[in-house]
């Protein structure tokens, strides 16, 4: 039997033997044949799929996203084109924008509060000119039940 056991698999991959188990346990990854001594014994290209996953995880895929995007490569031929990396990864490009423009105007409002120079969070929300509208936000009622 040819294959590569969890530990070189996980030391290949730049992983932990939890972490390969853990996405085994998902779906992630196939589970492998046992050697005779009961031994996980992966393919070679294990390696390759858990590199991909640690990737797409770098660029904000979450554990369903790969895991649906795996999915769809493995049976590619009987979809349509809209299932497939490009529509997602314009997706997830959509979504990364967005949380870049939030992220771009949060740093504006927290620049303007240090510039400000206040120190005391009371206080300031009581200064109509401070830049974050702690006693707006304090007196709105809440959008939903806050259960």
């Amino acid at each position: 039997m040819s294959g590569l056991r969890s530990s070189a698999v996980a030391a290949a991959a730049g992983v932990n033997l939890q972490t390969l188990r853990y996405y085994e346990r998902r779906g992630l990854l196939a589970e492998p044949d046992r050697s005779l001594g009961g031994h996980r014994m992966y393919p070679a290209e294990t390696v390759t799929v858990l590199r991909v996953i640690k990737a797409a995880q770098r660029l904000g895929f979450t554990l369903e996203e790969i895991a649906d995007l795996l999915e769809s490569g493995r049976h590619r031929h009987g979809r349509g084109g809209d299932a497939g990396l490009r529509s997602r990864a314009k997706a997830k490009l959509a979504e990364v924008e967005a949380k870049i423009s939030d992220l771009q105007i949060i740093a504006g409002t927290l620049r303007a509060a240090v510039d400000a120079g206040c120190d005391d969070l009371v206080t300031c929300a009581a200064q109509p000119c401070y830049p974050i509208p702690f006693a707006t936000i304090a007196t709105e009622a809440p959008d939903a039940d806050p259960r």
